[in-house]
C-alpha cells in the first residue's frame, strides 16, 4: 500500500515537472508586447512565425519566404495588396492577379504593363469609344488622345505626325531635339547627330627642307571616311607636319661641286655685267662721233654760204 502511494507520488512529481518545462518553452515561442523579442508594432509574435497580432490601426501582412511565411505589421498595405479592417485584426489580402493596386478584390485601381483600367477592371484592349494610353494604362477619351504637340497620333502616347515647328522622335514631338538628335527639316523629325569619322593616318614622308631656310619637316596625312551631318561633330586635322632631321652636312656648308657651280654662275654674272658696260661705252663712241661729224658738216655749210654772199674782186 505505501510503495502505491509512493509510485503516485513521484508520478505526479514528473508530471507537475513536465507541465512546466512546457509553460517555459510556450513563453520562449511566443513573446507578450513589450518584449524586446517582438518587432515594432508587433502585439503578439512568434519567433518562427513573425507577428501573430498588430498594434491597432496596423496591418498584418503575410511574407513569403520559400515555403514559409512570416507575419509583418504595416500602417499600410504593400502594392498588389488590399486591406480590410475588423474588430478582430486588419488583414491584409491580394489583389486580383491583373490588377497592380487595386481598392478591392473587385476594383483594380491600376493595371499591370499590357492592360488598360476601365470602370475597375483591366482589359487588354478598351472599347470603341476609348484608346488606350500606355503611360496611364488606363483607357481614355479618344478626343483627348493625342498629346499637345501632336498633329496626329496612334493613342495618347504615341505621335505619329508633329505640329508646325516641332520634330518626332520615337513617338514623342520635341521643339528642340535632344542631344545626339539633330532636326530634319524635309522629314520633320529627330534624326541621329552623324560625326566625322577620318581613316588612320599615313606614314610620314619625306624629310623635306623649307623654301630656302635650314628648317626641315616631314608631314603626314588621313583621309575623311564620313563626313558629318550639319550639326555632328566637325572633322579633326587631315594633315600633320613635325621638325625632322636627316644625316646630311650641316646647313651653309656646300660640298666641292656646289662651290664651283656657284663660282661659275658668279662669273657668269660677272661677265654679263662687264659686257654690258662695254656695250654702253661703245655706244656713247659712236653717238659722240656722229655728233662731231654732224657739227663738222655744218660748220663747211656756213662757210660756203659766207663765201657765196661776199663780191668777187676786180
Amino acid at each position: 500500500m505505501q510503495l502505491q502511494q509512493l509510485i503516485s507520488l513521484v508520478l505526479i512529481l514528473h508530471w507537475m515537472e513536465d507541465a512546466d518545462c512546457q509553460h517555459h518553452a510556450s513563453k520562449h515561442r511566443q513573446h507578450k508586447r513589450g518584449s524586446p523579442g517582438c518587432p515594432v508594432g508587433c502585439l503578439t509574435c512568434s519567433v518562427y512565425n513573425g507577428c501573430l497580432t498588430c498594434q491597432p490601426k496596423l496591418f498584418i501582412h503575410l511574407q513569403r519566404d520559400a515555403i514559409r511565411q512570416t507575419g509583418v505589421c504595416l500602417p499600410s498595405c504593400p502594392k498588389g495588396f488590399f486591406g480590410t479592417r475588423s474588430p478582430e485584426k486588419n488583414d491584409c489580402s491580394k489583389c486580383g492577379s491583373e490588377c497592380e493596386t487595386c481598392f478591392d478584390k473587385n476594383f483594380c485601381t491600376r493595371c499591370k504593363v499590357g492592360s488598360y483600367l476601365h470602370k475597375g477592371k483591366c482589359q487588354a484592349s478598351c472599347p470603341d469609344e476609348l484608346v488606350p494610353s500606355d503611360a496611364k494604362r488606363e483607357c481614355v477619351p479618344r478626343v483627348a488622345a493625342c498629346p499637345a504637340d501632336c498633329d496626329s497620333c496612334l493613342n495618347s502616347d504615341t505621335c505619329t505626325r508633329c505640329m508646325p515647328g516641332h520634330y518626332l522622335l520615337r513617338g514623342q514631338c520635341y521643339s528642340v531635339c535632344p542631344e545626339e538628335f539633330e532636326p530634319n527639316e524635309q522629314l520633320m523629325e529627330c534624326v541621329p547627330s552623324v560625326p566625322c569619322e577620318v581613316g588612320e593616318w599615313s606614314e610620314w614622308g619625306p624629310c623635306l627642307r623649307i623654301l630656302k631656310t635650314c628648317l626641315r619637316e616631314e608631314t603626314r596625312t588621313r583621309k575623311i571616311v564620313q563626313n558629318p551631318s550639319p550639326q555632328g561633330n566637325p572633322c579633326p586635322a587631315t594633315s600633320e607636319k613635325r621638325e625632322c632631321f636627316t644625316k646630311r652636312k650641316k646647313c651653309g656648308k656646300k660640298d666641292k661641286g656646289s662651290r664651283n657651280r656657284d663660282q661659275k654662275n658668279r662669273n657668269n654674272r660677272k661677265g654679263s655685267a662687264e659686257g654690258s658696260k662695254e656695250r654702253k661705252r661703245k655706244r656713247e663712241r659712236e653717238m659722240g662721233n656722229r655728233e662731231e661729224a654732224e657739227n663738222r658738216n655744218k660748220t663747211e655749210q656756213r662757210r660756203k654760204r659766207a663765201q657765196s654772199r661776199d663780191p668777187q674782186p676786180v
